[in-house]
């Protein structure tokens, strides 16, 4: 990938545009806009929707390795969010006509509707290893259907940019109120189903929840509250609860964990069963003791081998973080529950002392396998078992 062409190729209409200068040319669909983010690479082959919907990809410009996006098209049950958080996406082959009986609407119709912009065209595969190298870079997307770019503005932009670390992302991403939520997992012919007859009560933080974490939840028994990620521990207990729940979310943790992790400890103190997914993971972490740190490169797919530490299985799983926990700063009361077999980082961490545990990827696999649907059983029995 040349830095600094003397030229954009005949016939461009969108453009990468790195932090060091560098341009990349390629063919522009979706939205005709720019979008500024971190640019990273997710291995998934399906459920590309939930992706660009998944609030923890905020401030994030997604570049898929697998080379056929969009042949599915889009529907209005596959969102995780109601507004993307996603900057816009990268892939090799233009999408195609939808090819799907629960298509709905084409992905680039789909794309200019969230105001997301793509770009084709683009060595996936080079700008995956570049990303593997050197890690995942700053950068921005411009789409301009008549090819007129101002390099020199928009490598300024990229420049004056500061990056994720020590981003407090989740308040841009929370409800703004708390809601009540009754909707359980999809199922072939029958849709969503709701939760009538529930037998506990969870209050969910929302740092950037997904629906299909809620749904998880409500499917295992739950009366889901969901609450603001600001929200007090004295607001949460005077709901009540059996059980809270720390949902995932963008941004640096430490950023976040300045007004969660108070909330966090007294939760802690009051021995409620706790639940955290991804960055509701970390903070848990933060509020035990432990520390964050961003990784050269983050687990973004649907193909990541995790290896429980308690029972010796390998759970297939998805993956969406650029920071992790540090395993050698949780006190002695924590133990490690969970591990990558790619790189042996943190993947989950269980207090020996406390009803509280949490693990760093998707258990709700959506896109992905369902092995680790288990962990919404395990806080059900943990909430059960409380209140017996």
């Amino acid at each position: 990938m040349p830095q600094n062409p003397p030229a954009l190729p005949e016939g461009t209409t969108a453009v990468i545009v790195l932090a060091d200068g560098s341009v990349i040319p390629g063919k522009g669909f979706g939205a005709q806009t720019e979008r500024m983010g971190e640019i990273c690479f997710n291995t998934s082959m399906t459920g590309y929707q939930e992706i660009l919907t998944d609030p923890s990809y905020a401030a994030q410009i997604i570049t898929f390795t697998f080379p056929h996006i969009g042949n599915v098209g889009t529907n209005t049950e596959d969102f995780e969010t109601t507004n993307p958080a996603a900057c816009g996406l990268i892939c090799r082959e233009k999408p195609t006509a939808p090819s799907n009986w629960r298509s709905e609407n084409a992905f680039d119709r789909w794309l200019e509707m969230q105001n997301l912009p793509g770009i084709c065209g683009v060595d996936t595969r080079a700008l995956t290893r570049r990303i593997r190298d050197i890690g995942a870079p700053n950068g921005l997307i411009a789409c301009n259907e008549n090819g007129d770019f101002d390099l020199e503005r928009l490598r300024a932009d990229v420049a004056a940019w500061p990056g994720l670390e020590g981003m407090d992302l989740a308040k841009d991403v929370t409800c703004r109120q708390s809601y009540e939520w009754t909707e359980k997992t999809w199922q072939p012919g029958k849709g969503y189903a709701q939760q009538n007859a529930p037998s506990f009560h969870v209050v969910a933080v929302n740092f950037g929840a997904k629906t299909n974490i809620l749904r998880c939840l409500t499917n295992s028994g739950a009366h889901v509250t969901v609450v603001p990620g600001n929200t007090s521990a004295e607001e949460i207990l005077a709901k009540n609860p059996d059980g809270v729940f720390l949902s995932n979310g963008p941004g640096d943790p430490s950023a976040t964990g300045t007004y969660a992790v108070p909330m966090i400890r007294e939760l802690l103190d009051k021995n409620i069963p706790l639940f955290g997914i991804c960055l509701g993971h970390q903070l848990l972490a933060l509020a035990l003791g432990g520390k964050t740190q961003k990784m050269h490169l983050g687990h973004r797919g649907a193909n990541h081998p995790v290896k429980d530490l308690e029972t010796g299985k390998v759970e297939i799983t998805s993956q969406n973080h650029g920071f992790v926990v540090i395993p050698e700063s949780l006190p002695e009361n924590v133990e490690i529950s969970h591990k990558s077999l790619f790189d042996g980082s943190n993947e989950g961490l269980r207090v020996k002392d406390r009803p509280a545990f949490s693990v760093q990827y998707h258990p709700e696999a959506s896109p992905g396998p369902q092995d680790s649907h288990y962990l919404f059983d395990r806080f059900r029995d943990m909430i059960l078992a409380r209140a017996s």
